[in-house]
């Protein structure tokens, strides 16, 4: 079973996290969320279709937006109300599909 992160891991997750990223993610609105900025528009999607395969895998889906070459990704665990190691999990891969 999952569990809700406390404020304390959380921060040090996010930093830990944030060694892997040129662009950090950010804690907003409760969530854990970040801008990612492709080249075009066909690298954005692509970067989406392979985030989509693992997140169907993980059963933790993203809240996403994508205009052109822009994807705003916001990572919570709805069932927690919270972040939770599922969203730390997908951050993480994000991150490695995103160079």
């Amino acid at each position: 079973m999952v569990e809700k992160y406390s404020d304390d891991l959380i921060e040090a997750e996010l930093k830990k996290l944030n060694k892997l990223a040129t662009i950090s993610w950010v804690i907003k609105d409760q969530k854990l969320s970040k801008t990612f900025n492709f080249s075009n528009f066909i690298e954005a999607f692509g970067f989406m279709t392979k985030v989509a395969i693992y997140a169907e895998k993980l059963n933790h889906h993203p809240e996403w937006f994508n205009v052109y070459k822009i994807v705003t990704v916001d990572l919570t665990t709805h069932e927690l109300a919270g972040i939770s190691a599922r969203d730390f999990e997908l951050a993480r891969i994000m991150e490695k599909l995103s160079r």
